[in-house]
């Protein structure tokens, strides 16, 4: 498990190209470089395609709307994607205030997110890993 301060990670791998982000508590101008080195982390090491669940955030500031779109990129020039789910009502709405939800797919749920994300074939379910 990844901490800072105001927010810890974890990592499970569902499938060959695809992680699982768990975050938990506050995503802030304090917070945002742990999980955007994670995130790209992940991407770099052949995780394209990249869930957040965000069901424990209890926060999110600009800063943290900023790291979601430059991971989006990245992940986008690497033929991946970002996708975010579970998110608490204030943050769908600081997301669809911003239009920060039109760039990046929100589910109500990772396993919806999952079976929304088309994965090569051979993709097998890879335990959970706690970083």
């Amino acid at each position: 498990m990844t901490h800072s301060q105001t927010l810890a990670l974890t990592v499970g791998y569902p499938a060959r190209s695809i992680a699982v982000l768990t975050v938990v508590g506050e995503i802030d101008v304090e917070s945002v470089p742990v999980l955007r080195t994670r995130a790209l982390g992940l991407i770099r090491q052949g995780r394209p395609h990249l869930v957040l669940d965000m069901a424990a955030v209890e926060f999110c500031d600009s800063a943290g709307l900023n790291a979601m779109i430059t991971i989006l990129r990245y992940a986008k020039d690497r033929h991946g994607s970002l996708s975010l789910a579970a998110l608490s009502p204030q943050v769908a709405r600081l997301l669809d205030v911003t239009g920060v939800g039109d760039l990046i797919p929100v589910l109500p749920t990772t396993a919806e997110v999952l079976t929304r994300i088309t994965t090569t074939p051979g993709d097998a379910p890879e335990e959970a890993e706690l970083l």
